[in-house]
């Protein structure tokens, strides 16, 4: 896996309310404006996501993917793997929590992606920074509006 992409954001809401959002997969294509559908395939013994498909639309890149994801006991990180794509050869990332308050969260937001064409590494990095930039700014919008 290339080197992964790392962008943080401080959002004004406590670390479960963020956490609770970035859990609602089927919530996603009302607010992240690429996914146009999600459909959790399976669930942990605790409730969470485990399985995720996607259907992605950004523009240059469309892709229908599952992921697979890794909830922390805290409450404060969940980090994700492809586990099969149609232009992604390989994902990983991860958001990461830290409270700064009763009402502010710092967000750490972590991504890697191979995509099955070819693409040159810089190029490759101000997508990753691009999609990162994007997520993180729809997330806190989204957090924020509730």
């Amino acid at each position: 896996m290339v080197d992964q992409s790392t962008q943080s954001i401080e959002i004004e809401a406590p670390a479960a309310r963020i956490m609770a959002v970035i859990a609602d997969f089927p919530a996603y294509p009302e607010w992240a404006e690429a996914v146009k559908e999600t459909e959790v395939l399976s669930e942990d013994s605790a409730g969470n996501a485990e399985r995720v498909r996607f259907v992605l639309d950004a523009g240059v890149v469309k892709d229908t993917y599952t992921n697979v994801y890794d909830w922390a006991a805290d409450g404060l990180s969940v980090s994700w793997e492809l586990t099969e794509g149609q232009v992604q050869k390989a994902q990983q990332g991860s958001y990461t929590l830290k409270p700064l308050g009763d009402e502010r969260t710092e967000v750490t937001y972590s991504l890697a992606v191979t995509l099955a064409i070819p693409m040159i590494g810089m190029f490759r990095r101000k997508a990753e920074k691009m999609i990162m930039d994007t997520a993180l700014k729809e997330l806190k919008r989204r957090v924020e509006a509730k």
